[in-house]
């Protein structure tokens, strides 16, 4: 199972800024655990989320590793600054199937981000690195705007056969994902776009995860993004209730079905500890 680690999104939304130095030790013990990848923070205006206002400070302070490091934009300026760093690997872009939640999250409507991400795929390939490109809302959205599998299908066949993007992920923003919905609508663009690298970024409550992760197995799905704690959630669709998958659900699963992970087990539970001291502390 390949793992990507989010704390990033963990952080997010957090209002009390938690310091650099405590983000810069976090960071780094997870870069001990064995993550494929670690989104570890944002080039993003601070106005919009505060929180990730140190992304440059912190990514000059973090240990080399093995681990991908990836980074999120919200338009050509955030690509310009994180294109700059030798370590960031993945570059990553929400293009939201819900036309109001696209407005939101990067004040630009769908037909906007679609001319945004050419530009987009462009700056990145020419850089050297990896688009990671996240199909938001892809399961639903609060808004009332249309939602169909065929919709998501649609739009992640423009994205991999118009501007060649490699790497997507479907995601469930606001947790609104049924175990029977992520098996169709995964199964559904795997098959038609079976070059594509698909992952799923998925949001949860408490009480659902295990069933959603046990889902995502069924359907194949071998790259999966999460949380330790489960701590986080889109700041833009808040429900405290939900938040991302966490990593020990992913871990326990994969242990009792033989699925290898490359996770230290030591660092790991080093990096619990930390991580319910940090979520706890600041709020």
């Amino acid at each position: 199972m390949f793992i990507t680690e989010c704390p990033r999104d963990a952080m997010q939304g957090i209002q009390a800024f938690i310091p650099t130095e405590v983000k810069i030790e976090y960071l780094n013990l997870l870069l001990e655990c064995g993550f494929d990848r670690l989104d570890f923070g944002s080039f993003v205006s601070p106005k919009a989320i505060p929180q990730m206002r140190d992304t440059e400070e912190v990514l000059l302070n973090l240990n080399p590793s093995e681990t991908a490091l990836l980074a999120i934009v919200a338009n050509t300026k955030g690509v310009d600054q994180a294109v700059q760093f030798n370590r960031v690997t993945f570059v990553g872009f929400p293009f939201s199937i819900s036309e109001q939640f696209q407005i939101r999250n990067t004040n630009a409507t769908i037909l906007q981000s679609r001319e945004t991400l050419k530009v987009i795929a462009k700056q990145v390939s020419e850089a050297g690195k990896k688009l990671q490109v996240y199909l938001s809302m892809g399961f639903g959205n609060p808004y009332g705007d249309f939602w169909s599998s065929s919709l998501v299908l649609d739009q992640a066949r423009y994205l991999s056969e118009e501007l060649g993007i490699e790497h997507l992920a479907l995601s469930d923003t606001i947790g609104c994902a049924s175990p029977s919905q992520i098996e169709e609508i995964f199964s559904l663009v795997h098959s038609n776009l079976p070059d594509v690298k698909l992952g799923l970024h998925l949001h949860a409550t408490p009480n659902n995860a295990e069933n959603l992760v046990l889902a995502s197995v069924a359907a194949g799905c071998q790259n999966m993004d999460s949380a330790l704690l489960g701590f986080g959630g889109c700041p833009m669709a808040k429900d405290d209730l939900t938040g991302n998958i966490d990593t020990e659900t992913i871990l326990r699963i994969c242990i009792s079905k033989g699925i290898q992970t490359n996770i230290n087990e030591k660092a790991i539970t080093q990096a619990i500890n930390m991580a319910n001291n940090i979520f706890n502390t600041y709020k």
